[in-house]
């Protein structure tokens, strides 16, 4: 199958039937640069062109071509283009609950609860072969649901498998938060919508609002603000998923300006809440 033509817009494909995956295609990624971010979802990426840096919870990588990298939910990270040269890479989001429910299946965990994989980068061929694959198969509107249901089932699970002799232990990328600061995080995960300063944050974890940021980036990888924000973005994403206008997404992550929600987006997102909202049906028609 034959990939679309290059864009330097990224590509978004969904499919309310299989709402547990969703794919990014990026033909051009000098365009696309990533501030510190995380995902509610389980992550896998595939560099198709090119190289770029991998910045992974304090892990810094190189990587090119060939290169697989995944990411657990809620680990900070982000991937940027090396002096301006072009690289493109696939991306598969992947809900957390639905493959811990796959990986309990297969035997590799003892109850069906997410337990963080510990695996940062890949050179495996079949699984970089693999991964082209589904991408190509995931966007062409020929295909039914039913048999890309079935294929991510397939091809994750190799993926699991072939990973599992990692995912037993996970190297856990930062020390235990105080149960002060869970409180704080928990606060910021149901209230981030919420105008909080760092004054009142602090006051609340009885720390000072220096000392607060710089624990708080210790334990969770982000300042508290930039939590916050990556909670909002979040919200955003989720709302335009269902289907919301941009100035509705926008509303329900907390920004009434939305110029700024779409730049913040932009920053975090590396797409615009317009490219985001509209994710391709089908590919074009071979030639």
């Amino acid at each position: 199958m034959s990939n679309p033509p290059t864009s330097t817009q990224p590509i978004f494909w969904r499919d309310s039937e299989l709402p547990h995956i969703e794919l990014r295609q990026v033909s051009d990624g000098r365009a696309v640069c990533y501030e510190p971010h995380s995902h509610t979802q389980w992550s896998m990426g595939a560099i198709t062109g090119g190289q770029s840096t991998f910045e992974y919870v304090g892990r810094h990588y190189h990587v090119g071509e060939g290169s697989l990298v995944f990411m657990n939910p809620e680990w900070v990270h982000a991937c940027n283009p090396v002096d301006n040269q072009p690289w493109a890479y696939l991306m598969l989001y992947v809900d957390a609950g639905w493959l811990a429910g796959l990986r309990f299946r297969l035997g590799l965990l003892d109850a069906p609860l997410w337990q963080d994989i510990h695996c940062d980068v890949s050179s495996s061929a079949v699984l970089y072969s693999g991964f082209q694959a589904l991408a190509d198969w995931l966007q062409d509107g020929r295909v039914s649901s039913e048999q890309k249901r079935n294929d991510v089932e397939a091809f994750l699970s190799e993926v699991m498998v072939s990973i599992s002799d990692t995912a037993e232990q996970a190297e856990q990328p930062f020390p235990p938060a105080p149960e002060t600061l869970q409180e704080l995080a928990r606060y910021l995960d149901g209230h981030c919508t919420d105008e909080l300063p760092v004054e009142w944050m602090a006051e609340r974890a009885g720390l000072s609002p220096s000392h607060l940021v710089r624990v708080f980036r210790k334990h969770f990888g982000m300042t508290p603000h930039a939590y916050q924000i990556n909670r909002r973005i979040q919200l955003g994403q989720r709302a335009i998923r269902r289907g919301a206008p941009i100035a509705d997404a926008a509303l329900a992550a907390g920004f009434f300006d939305q110029p700024h929600f779409q730049k913040v987006f932009k920053r975090l997102v590396a797409a615009t809440p317009g490219q985001y909202g509209q994710p391709l049906k089908r590919l074009p028609d071979r030639v």
